[in-house]
């Protein structure tokens, strides 16, 4: 019988079927999947198949895994070198982002962006808590905007405490599968509790004494939207490592580079100190954002020969 993985808690998943079922499931025998070194086999997101076992009536294995559309995936947070897949068949990412309280930093936004394109999925970044913002954000705001969206990303600014911008989240959330991801304390479980009353999801303030916020979802998690679609949950994220990016292909999932590519003199130019670079020519003339130049040289320097 097959079924969707709605939660993950590490030995156990609960999956629903078509017909709305749902079964705690487990694990049968050992998966390994595409070759990688996961934390977790499974993801929420990935299709399955279930034997119910005798005797019971919504306990099930789980047999096998159907192959993935695509999936999200960052370094474990206990060893950078295995992967941990954030959540797999998905229509879009969407990243709960604030210039204040606490402060998102580009350098972040610009991983979880990369991390989006290197597996094909599109992302939009939501500004969240613009009821706080004074001057120095909201220019700070449009410069972020004007950045992303004139590389094709779609940038929203809201407020969860008053709600404004909420529909316009609502409407992009429609009919897709997304997964939602963001530093703790930036809004998001305050904005899947305006979607979803009856779930009254854990929020918490940010911390006063390291201005980040404290981490209230445990498990990823999908929920069912009303009217259509799915939204995933994610626990609150600190650092997003990535993984399995050579350095030579880095620029690839920068949209803006992307295209210029082909215009390097070098075809395996790293964009840094190499002569007839249409990346760093691009840069100079501001076409390509410099901030987001060093969000590449920053990541570029992080990563190893392993792709780590």
């Amino acid at each position: 019988m097959k079924a969707l993985i709605y939660k993950s808690t590490g030995s156990w998943y609960i999956a629903k079927t078509g017909g709305g079922k749902t079964y705690n499931t487990r694990i049968k025998g050992i998966f390994k999947i595409d070759g990688l070194t996961s934390t977790n086999p499974i993801a929420v997101g990935d299709q399955v198949e279930i034997e119910v076992e005798e005797g019971t009536e919504n306990t099930a294995m789980i047999n096998e895994i159907y192959d993935r559309r695509n999936y999200m995936v960052r370094s474990s947070p206990h060893h950078k070198h295995h992967h941990h897949i954030i959540a797999s068949n998905l229509d879009q990412a969407v990243l709960f982002a604030t210039l204040k309280d606490p402060r998102t930093s580009q350098g972040f936004i610009d991983r979880f962006l990369v991390s989006a394109e290197a597996y094909h999925i599109p992302a939009a970044v939501v500004f969240n808590k613009m009821d706080i913002y004074r001057t120095k954000e909201m220019e700070k705001f449009e410069e972020l905007k004007e950045t992303y969206e004139k590389i094709g990303y779609n940038v929203l600014l809201t407020s969860m405490q008053t709600g404004e911008g909420a529909e316009a989240v609502k409407t992009l959330l429609q009919n897709k599968t997304t997964l939602l991801s963001g530093h703790s304390g930036v809004g998001k479980s305050t904005f899947i509790n305006t979607v979803f009353p009856e779930l009254d999801l854990k929020t918490q303030e940010v911390s006063g004494w390291s201005g980040k916020g404290m981490h209230t979802t445990t498990f990823a998690e999908m929920f069912d939207l009303p009217g259509g679609g799915r939204i995933i949950d994610t626990p609150g994220i600190r650092e997003y490592g990535l993984v399995d990016i050579p350095k030579q292909e880095l620029s690839h999932y920068f949209p803006e580079m992307r295209e210029l590519l082909n215009n390097c003199q070098f075809n395996n130019c790293m964009h840094i100190n190499e002569p007839g670079c249409a990346v760093k020519f691009a840069t100079e003339r501001g076409d390509i954002a410099m901030e987001r130049y060093v969000s590449y040289y920053n990541i570029l320097e992080t990563i190893n020969e392993n792709g780590y």
